[in-house]
């Protein structure tokens, strides 16, 4: 969620930015959005703006430790293009002893990696 204000008491408006241009999930993630409000007896208009691009460094400290507890190793703050080089800590048992299986995963935004410790598998935010 890039903005939001309310219009009204009962009126809202909601700016999105996907991760990635194509990401499949931009629909779910309006509709989500539209039935939250409404449950609360708000309306909600939901616009995608795409500029400027999203990028990792928008995330908080609260979101990076959801995808950490998901299972999903977050992005670094203020990664460059050397972060790929940069291990990777398995989101389970901390260890940076990781591999990467996959440089795309089940959406765009991740890669897949393995953890050659507790050798479980786990999904990197990739930085963008």
């Amino acid at each position: 969620m890039r903005d939001a204000k309310m219009i009204s008491e009962n009126e809202a408006e909601i700016v999105i930015t996907p991760t990635y241009s194509a990401c499949p999930a931009m629909f779910n993630i309006e509709e989500d959005i539209i039935k939250l409000f409404r449950e609360k007896g708000i309306s909600a208009k939901v616009t995608t703006k795409i500029s400027p691009v999203w990028t990792t460094d928008w995330m908080t400290d609260e979101a990076r430790e959801k995808l950490r507890s998901y299972g999903i190793t977050p992005p670094e703050k203020g990664a460059n293009e050397n972060h790929l080089n940069v291990p990777k800590k398995c989101p389970r048992c901390g260890s940076e002893n990781t591999r990467e299986i996959s440089r795309f995963g089940s959406t765009l935004c991740k890669a897949t990696y393995q953890c050659n410790d507790c050798l479980e598998p786990f999904d990197y935010f990739k930085c963008h």
